[in-house]
Parts: C-alpha cells; structure tokens; sequence
C-alpha cells in the first residue's frame, strides 16, 4: 500500500482540527470533555510532530456552521462509538484515474445493495494517485461488521475494474490488490483480525468465480510470513509479474481480469512517501535500501521501494508497528517513537520525521533536495479517534464531509 496523496497534505487535517473542537464544543456533554479535550490534545501534538500544521483557517466560521449541520441532520441516528472493538482496512485498489469508480466501490463498503446503511462502519479516507493508478480506502467498522463491509467493497472493485487493460507506475497483481485488516486498540486481537480475513478471502472466492488470494501476516497460519515476503514469493515484486503463475492460498489459478489479492491481518501498518528532487532512480534504490529495516542501521520496521512518480523519485515506506518498547532512535524534532496496545501489548513505529530526515541527509550527500513527504492516511491513534468520532455521529460517508469543509 504505497501510495501517495495527489492533493495539499495539510488540508484535511485544517478540516479535521475544526471537526473535532466543534464536536467538543456542541456535541460532547460538558461533564465528558476533559478526557475528550486531552485526546485533541494529543491527535494535535501528533500532527505537529509528524507533518508542517498550517495556520488556522480563516474561513472557521463557515466550517464550524457546516458542521453544525452536519451533526443536526446525523443526530437522529449518532449511536456511541466507545467501547466498540473497531477493526481497520486499508484496501488497496488498482484504480485512480476514474475517481467516480473509486467511489463507488467505498460506498459498497457503507451501504447495503438496498441502499440502506450498514450500521457501525464509515469510510474515513480515499486516497487516489493517478500517477500510481491505486487508491487506497480507509474502512473502519466494528469488528461483527468488518467482513461483510469489507467484502461488499471488493466484489464491487472486481467487477468495476479489469486487470488485463491495467496501466499505472505502482507494483500490483490484483483489481484489488491488498487487504489488511489492523485491530484499533485493546478490545480487538490480532487472532480476531486473522479470522475475519480469511471469512473475506473464502467469501470474495464465493461470490466472484474466478477471484483468488494469498495470505499474509496473522492470516497466514500457521508461518504468519509478512507482507513483503509473501508479496516476493508470489512475484509482485517484478515489473511484469505473470499472476497465472502464482499459487493462491484460495480460490484458482489467478485470472487475468481479476489477478491475485492479498488478504491479511497485522498490527496497524503506516504509509509514510518522502519525493527526492531527481530522476535518478538508482540514487532512490540506493537510499531505499540504507533506511530498509533489514540494512544494517536501518530504521526498524521499514520496507521501503524507490519509484518514478510525478517526474521525480518517491522513497515509498511501509511503516510497520512492531511489538515492544521504542528503540533509542528519535525523530527530527527530538520525539519518541508513538505506541499503543493490542491485546495489552505495547506496540510502536517510527516517526514520519525520522524517515523524513534521514532520507534528507542521505539525499543531500549526493546534492540533491526533498520534495516533500506525505503522510497516506492516519497513524493508528488518529485513525481510531477519527473513526469514533465518525461512528458516534452516524456519519458513514467521512471522507465527503472533510472534502466538502476543504471546498
């Protein structure tokens, strides 16, 4: 799921600060604000430690009266999103350029074939790179709710998009090519996220003849290779990859219109791009391979690839979480690594400056500057908070709301 925003990095996290300060400020009863305030607190402190949070929007007003009536018409069905054992997916799809496609698989995710709305589930994001031609959306839905979403959205990609006419810059073998499910927080185990995959993979294979999948992580039972190392032995990796060749955990041989998905499940992974000012792939490789967790004095937790994008060379990471305390390593600004829980485990991953900065330096001994970095998606605190947020307002559709505040 390497991907990158095609759009401002910081409009929507304007959006979002206004979101929830206005939820703080109307919604939320006044005896229940102080835990709340302290989560702004902190979903803020986050955004500034990992990317440039901008001046504060001039037009507040007109945002906050936007989400006014947004929470008035949501109100009627806003049900309490704590406490629920909320599972994330970030679907990877091999489509961008027809954004209108791309929607329509999301809302599959939200709504029943009726129309009618699937309770405890929202789409929180779509990211698009038309360079790429992959979009990444960003599902959250209770942990009962997960399969049937989520599968809704994958047999509607696979009869939308047809891998044998596929063009685009980004590794891919599937229509839809990657499906992780990540547990947010402690009430969701990794075991629960594995069992709900496989119910995706057996059910995509059951209700689109001639789809099939390979596992990895906690889905992968009972070796849990990673993502890397499966997306290797299936030959994602190649620049033409022949999918007939491959041989899926379910369903048959890989077909061409459909290709070969990977299902699995795993701590929560982050997509962090940093773009070098240079067409000079081999300078890119380079840097790729000195950050690379398995490198000698890599950053752990990393799996990085080098590729054209946009006339320049993005350095495309996968931010994985890894059990355990932080490493000694900071970021750029002196902070720690952020952590979490599953299961009562602690769990961490790098920080977005970190990579940022290192991939800086090992640039500029070459002479060669940073674009930018872009952040795809959440880290898994924002993502947890975002989609409670969403859930307690009934809001389904979440992406619409911030792209409508960023009009």
């Amino acid at each position: 799921m390497l991907i990158k925003d095609d759009r401002k990095p910081t409009w929507w996290m304007e959006s979002t600060f206004f979101f929830l300060h206005f939820v703080l400020s109307h919604w939320v009863p006044s005896q229940m604000r102080r835990p709340q305030e302290t989560f702004v607190d902190n979903i803020c402190r986050e955004w500034s430690l990992n990317r440039e949070l901008p001046a504060a929007m001039n037009n507040r007003t007109k945002i906050c009266h936007h989400l006014g009536h947004c929470a008035a018409k949501s109100k009627g069905m806003a049900h309490s999103a704590i406490g629920q054992r909320l599972v994330a997916c970030l679907l990877n799809v091999s489509e961008a350029r027809r954004k209108e496609l791309v929607e329509t698989v999301a809302m599959a995710a939200v709504f029943d074939s009726n129309g009618g709305r699937r309770e405890g589930t929202t789409v929180l994001n779509i990211f698009n790179d038309q360079d790429y031609n992959r979009s990444v959306i960003t599902i959250v839905a209770s942990i009962d709710c997960i399969k049937e979403a989520v599968l809704s959205a994958c047999e509607q990609a696979c009869r939308l998009i047809d891998m044998s006419v596929y063009a685009g810059g980004h590794p891919t073998m599937g229509a839809v090519d990657l499906v992780p499910l990540y547990p947010l927080g402690e009430e969701v185990g990794l075991g629960d996220c594995a069992k709900e995959a496989r119910a995706v993979a057996a059910g995509l294979t059951e209700r689109v003849s001639g789809t099939s999948a390979f596992f990895f992580g906690w889905a992968d039972s009972p070796q849990h290779r990673g993502l890397a190392q499966r997306r290797k032995e299936m030959g994602w990796f190649r620049k033409n990859p022949d999918t007939g060749a491959s041989r899926p955990d379910v369903g048959p041989l890989p077909q061409k219109r459909y290709g070969l998905t990977g299902v699995g499940a795993s701590p929560y992974v982050m997509n962090c791009n940093v773009t070098i000012d240079t067409q000079d792939l081999a300078l890119g490789r380079s840097i790729a391979m000195s950050i690379r967790e398995s490198t000698p004095g890599g950053i752990p937790g990393v799996q990085v690839l080098a590729l054209p994008h946009e006339g320049a060379v993005e350095i495309a990471c996968n931010v994985e979480s890894m059990k355990g305390n932080p490493p000694s390593q900071v970021g750029e600004r002196g902070e720690l690594w952020p952590t979490f829980s599953i299961g009562g485990q602690p769990y961490c991953h790098a920080p977005a400056s970190l990579i940022t900065a290192r991939v800086a330096e090992l640039a500029g001994r070459q002479g060669v500057a940073t674009k930018g970095t872009a952040l795809v998606g959440f880290t898994p605190y924002e993502c947890r908070g975002l989609a409670e947020k969403a859930l307690s307002l009934g809001i389904a559709e979440f992406w619409k709301e911030l792209r409508r505040l960023h009009m």
